[in-house]
């Protein structure tokens, strides 16, 4: 059966999974009440449920499900489509499981006195994995106390520390370091250290308190990224750039390598670059990062940015351009200048500023048939301006800015401000956008 419309999941189905040895005289409670209460943290019904009919804490949960799935089938049977077919899942589970996970402590101890199973993880993860997940600091604490191994990985090869994956999970950090969790320990498919987790997620507490127990900054995971390396290449909006520069301060502060490369060849800069986070490409630099570095594909962080720039115009892009050439990146070669202009139309300060750092740059007529109409009628002064010097020799000031800037090199961004002269006069030879060109 094929449709465009998701359909929805089937309605669960629990039952108890393991066989139990019970009084023939006591009757089963009903499946249902059993997890509800452990769900819902209801002591008051789980205390009397244990006592009447389920003496063993360490039963396991069967839950069935009916849901539909998407299967996608070959092109040549079912073109671009696929099919929605019902697949029955079943998934595993026990009582200390279940309520750990809702960080419930008062039932999560009360199954600890029924002798329940601790490291026990019928569905793959143990409880100590669901309380860290859902970062429920006292019930990992109180498995913790009563022996939970604190590495024990789960069946998709993770720590309880890789589980660790927001804010609220701290404390759970926290505790299971206290409890000599391996602040080094790779997960088993992408090789992930703790340190890994907490840069990919932008958590600055949790990566501080791994580099103070111990954790290898420059740890490599299976395509070769340092936490340094992932961190940059996940600032990609402008709202979470303040989180990651955070993070990406303390590696750097801590001795991470600027400069160390992934199996792309790709370096903490490229990955900036790319999604233009100008505080993070300025971080970077500031820390000796290479400004003229090529990847496997033979790409530098100047042409990462601009080919993003387009979408990424709420990051300014413009301003990684400035900072990039203030530190000495090559310009792109004249005779591509066409492809730049087609690429970053949109974002016409990326232009202008990119355009001001030659002294002379022949303007092609061929520029205007490159540029969308729309665009050009959006930037309408810019593009205006930036065809009127097709003929006509740049003015002296620049001319004069380009010898300045030729003679600093790669510490135009240190020098310039220290110059004894006004500070327009110092945005000018900085390459502020100015909106139109002269």
């Amino acid at each position: 059966m094929a449709t465009d419309r998701l359909p929805e999941a089937g309605r669960a189905k629990l039952r108890i999974f393991q066989k139990m040895e019970r009084d023939p005289s006591r009757s089963p409670a009903p499946v249902d009440q059993y997890h509800t209460a452990l769900v819902t943290g209801d002591l008051g019904s789980l205390q009397p449920l244990m006592a009447q009919h389920y003496g063993d804490a360490n039963v396991v949960f069967e839950i069935n499900k009916n849901e539909m799935e998407w299967r996608v089938k070959s092109p040549a049977t079912f073109g671009l489509s696929g099919l929605w077919s019902l697949e029955y899942k079943r998934e595993l589970t026990n009582p200390l499981c279940i309520t750990a996970g809702h960080g419930h402590t008062d039932c999560v101890r009360h199954l600890l006195r029924w002798d329940a199973d601790v490291n026990a993880a019928p569905g793959g993860k143990s409880a100590l994995h669901e309380a860290c997940q859902g970062g429920h600091t006292d019930c990992a604490e109180l498995l913790l106390e009563h022996r939970a191994n604190p590495d024990l990985t789960s069946e998709e090869g993770l720590a309880p520390l890789h589980l660790c994956t927001s804010p609220n999970t701290l404390g759970c950090a926290q505790v299971l370091v206290k409890h000599g969790a391996r602040v080094n320990q790779a997960s088993s498919e992408g090789q992930e250290s703790p340190l890994h987790i907490a840069a990919k997620h932008g958590l600055r507490d949790h990566t501080l308190l791994y580099l103070q127990h111990g954790a290898i900054v420059d740890n490599r995971n299976s395509r070769e990224e340092t936490p340094l390396s992932v961190a940059c290449g996940r600032a990609r909006e402008p709202y979470e750039q303040e989180r990651y520069l955070e993070v990406c301060r303390l590696l750097l502060g801590h001795g991470a390598d600027a400069n160390a490369t992934d199996e792309e060849e790709k370096s903490p800069l490229h990955k900036a670059c790319k999604n233009a986070s100008y505080l993070l490409v300025q971080l970077l630099l500031q820390n000796q990062a290479k400004v003229n570095v090529f990847d496997y594909n033979g790409t530098s962080p100047m042409a990462c940015v601009l080919q993003s720039a387009s979408f990424k115009r709420e990051s300014r892009p413009h301003r990684t351009v400035q900072m990039l050439l203030n530190h000495g990146s090559q310009r792109i070669w004249p005779g591509a200048f066409e492809k730049v202009l087609k690429s970053c139309a949109s974002t016409p300060e990326v232009i202008g500023i990119l355009f001001n750092s030659y002294s002379k740059l022949r303007v092609s007529a061929k520029w205007r048939e490159v540029i969308p109409e729309d665009v050009f009628q959006m930037h309408q002064p810019f593009y205006k301006s930036l065809f009127m010097l097709s003929h006509t020799p740049r003015c002296l000031q620049h001319l004069c800015r380009c010898v300045v800037r030729k003679h600093l090199g790669s510490k135009c961004w240190s020098c310039i401000p220290q110059l004894p002269v006004p500070e327009p006069l110092k945005h000018y030879l900085l390459l502020e956008p100015e909106g139109l060109l002269l």
